[in-house]
């Protein structure tokens, strides 16, 4: 079991396309590309605090400023994926300064272009309606969101410099998923 009751297996309830998603490796855009085009939807950037959850998994202290970056990645123009993405404030303007001039590229550019870069295992779980992450994820479904949502999360680290990416899983894309046969 990770901090903040995530886990590195999928729960056992969750779907074959939930635990696939949940586990695959590389670029989340790169795959989601795979289904259609995807746009990047910026829904905040900001200095904040870590969620209380987040701060030890990256081994700072609950009041460590932190730029938050959230943003939407669409397919189609329909939102699949709700993203939170946090870097210690005083790495944001150093080791991780590009992710203040991403506007509206995806992290994986940053991510997955240098090979410097190493993730920690992914880890996911069900996020409730107590949780920011579900406040986020509530925002981008066009019908009444739903109890729960399906969520991972992992650390990317670059010269000893954290970067905690959180993905937020939404309804449409499992409902494009059981449509689509080949995917």
């Amino acid at each position: 079991m990770a901090p903040g009751n995530w886990r590195i297996r999928p729960l056992p309830t969750f779907t074959v396309d939930q635990k696939d998603w949940l586990t695959r490796g590389g670029s989340l855009t790169a795959h989601l590309r795979a289904l259609g085009t995807v746009t990047v939807d910026v829904t905040r950037e900001t200095v904040s605090q870590p969620w209380r959850d987040e701060s030890s998994a990256l081994n700072i202290t609950p009041r460590t400023p932190v730029w938050t970056r959230e943003v939407v990645l669409n397919v189609e123009g329909v939102p699949f994926v709700a993203a939170h993405s946090i870097v210690p404030l005083n790495v944001s303007s150093g080791v991780w300064q590009a992710i203040r001039r991403l506007r509206t590229r995806p992290l994986a550019e940053l991510l997955y272009s240098d090979s410097s870069v190493w993730r920690s295992p992914l880890t996911s779980r069900k996020v409730t309606a107590r949780d920011p992450l579900y406040r986020l994820a509530a925002t981008q479904t066009h019908h009444e969101a739903p109890p729960t949502f399906v969520a991972r999360r992992s650390v990317f680290v670059r010269k000893s410099a954290p970067l905690m990416v959180t993905e937020c899983f939404l309804p449409a894309l499992w409902a494009f998923l059981e449509r689509c046969e080949e995917c």
